[in-house]
């Protein structure tokens, strides 16, 4: 059996990992918590990503790109925001609400993969999101 090496995530991966999965940017400081038990499962999970087998990485590179690609979607669903109905086409009232729910549900897989428990932003059953900068 040989040595075990991590996924080498990058830098910006790691933050996507964070912010998909409901967990705050690292910054220059601490993260801050507003309550003491949120920091055991913060702690879980950066060992969780820092301890990522090969193959693992993989797959949760690949979601990251599905997610980003849904994030992206969601944003883009407003150029039809103006229109109910255009000829037979017809306009699905509820296109960014149902982009919202299957992005809420990518990016719970995404913690079933990392394997950690969603996150303090994510525990909500929302979709809230935080600008990481």
């Amino acid at each position: 059996m040989g040595t075990f090496v991590p996924y080498p995530f990058t830098a910006s991966q790691v933050t996507d990992i964070r912010r998909f999965c409901g967990y705050p940017p690292l910054g220059p400081g601490n993260p801050v918590f507003p309550f003491p038990w949120i920091i055991k499962i913060y702690q879980a999970f950066e060992y969780l990503v820092q301890n990522t087998s090969q193959e693992r990485g993989a797959v949760i590179v690949t979601q990251l790109g599905n997610l980003n690609t849904l994030e992206s979607a969601i944003m883009g669903a407003s150029a039809n925001l103006d229109t109910d109905a255009a000829g037979p086409w017809t306009h699905n009232k509820n296109e960014v609400r149902d982009r919202w729910q299957m992005f809420g549900l990518q990016r719970r897989y995404l913690c079933t993969l990392v394997g950690c428990e969603v996150g303090p932003l994510l525990m909500g059953g929302g979709n809230s999101m935080q600008m990481v900068v």
